[in-house]
């Protein structure tokens, strides 16, 4: 829900839609954007570009239904990506 007027821009909020969904996707995004490095890219680019930590963390519990509504279509199981070796200078 953004909050604007005019020139005037307020602080957007995250509201409406089913509450029960985004309460059950909360703590599964955030071990997604711990772990996942595709969805942890995408917390620090939108933290880089400003937004607050929770519209950020929504951004990726809506990545993660994108991810597994394509899974369903496509009728196949999730297949993690080998995790990349660290360098240690």
């Amino acid at each position: 829900m953004t909050r604007q007027s005019g020139k005037w821009k307020g602080k957007s909020k995250i509201q409406g839609g089913r509450g029960h969904v985004r309460q059950t996707l909360f703590m599964p995004a955030m071990v997604a954007a711990r772990f996942n490095a595709d969805m942890k890219a995408k917390l620090e680019t939108l933290t880089k570009a400003g937004k607050p930590a929770k519209v950020a963390i929504t951004a990726v519990m809506r990545k993660l239904v994108v991810l597994a509504n394509a899974l369903l279509r496509d009728d196949r199981p999730w297949t993690p990506k080998p995790a990349r070796p660290s360098r240690i200078f």
